[in-house]
């Protein structure tokens, strides 16, 4: 009896009713991680705090090994650059915030088993690079292409399918000069750690986080649509298994809080005392600015305006907003709430999708009041 590659890859399901996180969801927890939320304070976040999402193995490059970045497809000059021929261009430096396409997709009912994040797949960085446009432009884009195909080095398979890692961008995303895609070389002034993509990686702002490909060896530009596993199978909104679905795109618009208080060391549920309490967190939108954060305190039956700091000119990263709250003794649940330029805002009782994918339904951080010493 023959083997085969789905005998390793196990079909997309729902989680049974009541069914707890499996081995396989643990096992992913443990390589990836997100956020730990006291680190929104920060405004670029510490590589290693930023939350991490990998589909395969972190490829081993070296010190001392070339790396080359071919550009190719529909083009009138092929390219193969070296790093050092990237630093040559022109360098852009962007702070971007980047958050997984599935934040949120263990709070769902019934529950995609995947990845099981809550609400910490996210972080900020400044990355600096190389707008891709300038690379095509010198590549010549022919006039056919409608698209860019991106492959990183990262192996494997996945529902039977074995694969490099590729996504693509339309052709009028990817040439933009606002915002511009970076080939990223560089994350918080320094080379990029391995686990966020080095030597080089894709960085799209405003997209979620499958769009940004690390470990990035090749730039195909194409004259039809990539109809590969990543873009026509996975990431797609679609409540019925036979549905095509709508495509994953841009950051809906999402607010957190930096938890107030302290926790309790096993359930994590936060413990404050009677008084003034300074609640603090981030907001962002991949759609539009961020114009208003609201913060409840009672389970989202009422909302109060927070304080949004002044814009700082960094489109494309969180903002930090600010609200006084007056704890009295008893149970407490906190939510804040964004709303951006465009009107995009975040429900309190999620749509529900089979991949679990752009859940920004509104934070719920229950909170214990106590009046003794």
């Amino acid at each position: 009896m023959g083997h085969r590659l789905a005998d390793a890859s196990a079909p997309a399901r729902l989680a049974a009713p009541e069914e707890g996180i499996g081995r396989d969801e643990l096992a992913l927890a443990t390589r990836n991680h997100g956020l730990p939320l006291e680190a929104l304070r920060y405004d670029l976040t510490p590589p290693g705090l930023h939350y991490v999402l990998t589909h395969y193995d972190i490829p081993y490059v070296p010190d001392d090994t070339p790396w080359h970045l071919a550009i190719g497809g529909r083009v009138g000059r092929p390219l193969r650059l070296d790093l050092a021929d990237l630093r040559a261009f022109p360098q852009v430096t962007t702070r971007v915030t980047l958050e997984c396409a599935g934040n949120g997709r263990a709070l769902l009912t019934p529950r995609p088993v995947s990845q099981p994040w809550l609400v910490e797949a996210v972080g900020t960085a400044e990355w600096t690079g190389v707008p891709l446009r300038l690379l095509l432009a010198q590549a010549g884009v022919e006039p056919e292409a409608v698209e860019v195909v991106f492959t990183g080095a990262d192996h494997g398979v996945e529902r039977g399918v074995e694969q490099d890692y590729r996504r693509a961008l339309p052709l009028n995303v990817a040439t933009a000069g606002d915002p511009e895609v970076l080939v990223a070389y560089a994350m918080n002034g320094a080379p990029l750690p391995p686990q966020h993509g080095r030597p080089l990686r894709l960085v799209v702002p405003g997209w979620y986080g499958m769009a940004h490909v690390k470990w990035l060896r090749e730039v195909e530009v194409t004259d039809v649509p990539f109809a590969g596993f990543q873009q026509a199978v996975a990431y797609r909104l679609r409540r019925h298994r036979e549905e095509e679905g709508e495509p994953v795109t841009r950051i809906a618009p999402r607010a957190l809080l930096v938890p107030p208080g302290f926790p309790d060391f096993m359930s994590r549920a936060r413990v404050v005392r009677p008084g003034r309490v300074a609640l603090e967190g981030r907001a962002w939108s991949g759609r539009a600015p961020v114009t208003c954060v609201e913060v409840s305190s009672d389970a989202g039956r009422t909302w109060r305006k927070a304080e949004l700091e002044p814009d700082t000119g960094h489109r494309w990263a969180w903002r930090r907003w600010r609200y006084d709250w007056t704890a009295t003794p008893g149970d407490h649940v906190l939510s804040a709430r964004a709303t951006d330029a465009e009107g995009h805002g975040q429900p309190l009782e999620q749509l529900w999708n089979r991949g679990g994918f752009a859940n920004n339904v509104v934070q719920r951080v229950p909170v214990l009041c106590v009046d003794e010493g």
